[in-house]
């Protein structure tokens, strides 16, 4: 996979090696918006899908542009992500709503577009499984279990220790930490570029039907800074596999996901057995 010139500075030589990005540093702050809302003639652009394919359509909106997740794409969207905004992407499961995890105004932004209670948590989206132990604890885990699940459908919890340089204010009260690889490399060139770990959460209203397609969630396009346009998902909405491994040699199913299966035949070969979550 090939990104543009100021993307490829911020990657490893492939997006599968490690990066070496310093993420979350003190910080990215609240930087300018310095895509202003991109225009074709007066109006913003808005790509509509879930049509057989994608048909191009110039609407008037509030505010987003809707672009392809192609590689051409990333600069905006790690721009748009270091400017403390929100962006909605395709995983490798459902559509979702990302913003930088170190930004509490951003992360606020999205309970608020999601109608979303402060007391549920959200999930964070690195580019790489070394990552990982930068956010939360894995010494306890056995070696390469990370890279087997993952990159992948799967949302592994792990406690959150006193070494991870995660922000307080999210989830706060919280001692771990859903943490997500997609097997998608728009996202994941997304975190790596943006110098951050991303908040990620289902791009929808709370309560309602995940989104599979940029359509499932047009009402909400106006309050994006971008949204890319992956075309069709086929998770069926199902979203990921979540999966506690906060405890040594245990594990525990939270939520079954679209890669059940696969992610339990691996701890099982890992060794490890069913318990009980925190």
């Amino acid at each position: 996979m090939n990104f543009p010139a100021k993307v490829a500075q911020r990657l490893p030589p492939t997006l599968f090696q490690r990066c070496s990005l310093e993420i979350c540093m003190p910080k990215l702050g609240f930087f300018s918006f310095f895509h202003q809302n991109r225009k074709l003639g007066g109006a913003f652009v808005k790509k509509m899908a879930c049509e057989g394919k994608r048909n191009d359509v110039a609407l008037e909106v509030k505010t987003g542009v809707v672009l392809t997740a192609e590689e051409v794409h990333t600069e905006d969207a790690i721009e748009a992500i270091r400017s403390g905004k929100v962006i909605a992407v395709p995983t490798d499961t459902l559509y979702g709503f990302a913003c930088d995890a170190c930004s509490t105004e951003a992360v606020n932004r999205i309970y608020e577009i999601k109608g979303r209670k402060y007391t549920s948590p959200l999930a964070i989206c690195v580019g790489d499984v070394s990552d990982i132990k930068r956010f939360a604890v894995t010494d306890h885990l056995p070696h390469e279990l990370l890279d087997n699940l993952l990159p992948g459908p799967v949302t592994v919890v792990l406690m959150r220790g006193e070494s991870s340089i995660l922000e307080k204010s999210l989830n706060p009260g919280l001692d771990s930490i859903g943490v997500r690889v997609p097997d998608s490399n728009f996202i994941r060139a997304i975190a790596c570029g943006s110098g951050s770990a991303l908040a990620l959460t289902s791009a929808n209203l709370s309560g309602q039907s995940s989104s599979i397609c940029i359509k499932d969630f047009e009402n909400l396009w106006e309050h994006c800074a971008y949204v890319y346009d992956g075309g069709m998902l086929p998770s069926g909405r199902a979203g990921s596999t979540v999966v506690d491994l906060t405890k040594q040699g245990k594990y525990k199913i939270l939520r079954p996901g679209s890669a059940l299966e696969e992610t339990v035949a691996i701890l099982k070969r890992f060794s490890l057995e069913e318990g009980t979550s925190t």
